[in-house]
């Protein structure tokens, strides 16, 4: 499939790319998607570390807000950064991860080290294997553009959705 002329050629992010446009800096969040192995791994660890700093200045509902406003700025920078690098839908992308853990976080929080732990690995899983709905949610939107932007991040939440699941029937059955 040839490239249209507004869509790059595929091309690796560097720290160049990174900050050559916000939208690249914000979607390759902060420089953790250039990780060179498991960048979404890597991505979620550092939102884990910036969930639990940006708790020491926001309250419940500021954080609340923040997540709501990364939400379609990220869908405005995963757009643009996956066109600026030529995939549909880059592993370097890892703002979807970010917003991701966010609300998981946010969501199923107080907990200690070992629940968010345990949050973190249940949504490694649901968003790297891809159970069910989020292999659904993976393959609905695709391509570039607006419609693939959502796509980066929609899977993410559902891997999201499938974590709190996860976590509320552990709560009500074990907790």
């Amino acid at each position: 499939m040839p490239h249209s002329p507004d869509i790059a050629p595929p091309r690796r992010p560097s720290v160049r790319f990174l900050l050559a446009h916000p939208a690249h800096f914000l979607a390759l969040g902060f420089g953790s998607g250039l990780a060179p192995k498991a960048p979404g791994t890597v991505g979620t660890a550092w939102a884990w570390l910036a969930f639990l700093v940006l708790q020491l200045w926001l309250t419940p509902l500021g954080m609340g807000l923040l997540i709501a406003l990364s939400l379609p700025v990220g869908w405005w920078a995963c757009t643009v950064t996956a066109r600026h690098m030529g995939v549909a839908d880059p592993g370097a992308i890892v703002w979807d991860e970010v917003v991701a853990i966010w609300i998981v976080l946010w969501l199923a929080m107080p907990m200690g080290f070992w629940g968010q732990l345990a949050a973190f690995a249940l949504f490694r899983f649901f968003d790297a294997a891809k159970p069910g709905p989020v292999a659904w949610a993976d393959r609905l939107f695709k391509g570039f553009g607006a419609r693939g932007g959502f796509g980066i991040l929609f899977d993410d939440l559902v891997a999201a959705f499938c974590t709190l699941l996860v976590i509320a029937l552990w709560r009500h059955f074990w907790g």
